[in-house]
């Protein structure tokens, strides 16, 4: 199992294992929710394995997705866009969801409830 670390500021990584999973510059929204709360919308990532294709109906429509699970302690972390059926959602395909709660910011102290900690 190889593992890429990434550089630079903003280093977002599993909260239970350290693993990094995205910079902050890959971030295009922090507009969502997901399982356990707050969650963004992210173009890249790294150190996750996927689960199997799913039908989904959420908030925007019906979606096929995967869920997304720490390549290292096999937490789940979130989800990816395969597919969106409506026409305005199709943006999100190949994008990810990470949720807040399971993930931290390296470059700064773990703070759980702070809103303005994904800036």
């Amino acid at each position: 199992m190889h593992q890429t670390f990434l550089d630079g500021k903003g280093v977002f990584a599993c909260r239970d294992c350290h693993t990094h999973f995205t910079l902050r510059k890959s971030i295009e929204s922090r507009q969502y929710s997901g399982q356990y709360g707050r969650a963004v919308l992210l173009s890249d990532i790294v150190n996750v394995r996927v689960g199997e294709p799913d039908k989904r109906s959420m908030t925007t429509g019906m979606h096929i997705v995967q869920d997304i699970y720490c390549m290292r302690c096999n937490k789940y972390v979130g989800w990816t866009y395969v597919r969106a059926f409506e026409p305005e959602q199709k943006f999100k395909e190949g994008k990810f969801i990470l949720e807040r709660e399971l993930i931290y910011d390296i470059s700064r102290e773990c703070i759980r409830d702070s809103s303005d900690w994904i800036e």
